[in-house]
């Protein structure tokens, strides 16, 4: 079925896009290796000589490597999704953070083409009272979502000038108010 001239078309009835920062994998190579050095100094060091010492420099290299690791795998990523009711982020291999926000709180959706984590003061989950709150994986384009409760929420997704169309192709108007 051919569109006419001016016609628009409907958005899909699930948008998905992401994220994805090369870094990161970088630094959770850094968390690996500490680990395994932690690992290492467990398994091969003479116990003889003291254990104090030695069991804080392997507690300390497991637990710095694992903090490592697992923080910045977390953030490799970011998947969105937007369906009739409700935006979804979700973060990492394994979803974690994740965040749902439904559309009836969404007063307003806007691009925003340059989205630094220096901005929000690095990368991952970030809240700042000034700003609200982000999902930030990598410098480049995002949204921003306007919510009926005067927050903020941010999002660094490939394709952001998509999501906001789609966004607001779902949002229903509502007066400011009380939450309900």
């Amino acid at each position: 079925m051919r569109r006419r001239h001016g016609e628009s078309i409907p958005p899909p009835h699930v948008w998905t896009g992401r994220a994805t920062n090369r870094v990161q994998w970088f630094l959770a190579l850094i968390g690996a290796a500490c680990l395994a050095f932690g690992i290492a100094l467990a398994v091969e060091s003479a116990w003889e000589s003291g254990g104090a010492p030695l069991v804080m420099a392997v507690v300390g290299c497991i637990a710095a490597g694992l903090l490592v690791l697992f923080g910045t795998l977390a953030f490799v990523h970011v998947a969105l999704r937007v369906d009739e009711e409700c935006l979804e982020v979700r973060c990492g291999h394994i979803g974690v953070p994740r965040r749902r926000i439904p559309l009836s709180q969404v007063a307003g959706a806007e691009f925003a083409p340059h989205v630094t984590p220096r901005h929000w003061g690095g990368w991952g989950y970030r809240w700042r009272p000034e700003k609200g709150t982000a999902v930030v994986v990598r410098r480049g384009e995002g949204l921003i979502l306007r919510l009926w409760d005067g927050h903020t929420f941010t999002v660094t997704v490939d394709d952001a000038e998509t999501a906001v169309q789609v966004i607001k192709a779902r949002l229903r108007p509502r007066a400011p108010g009380p939450a309900h």
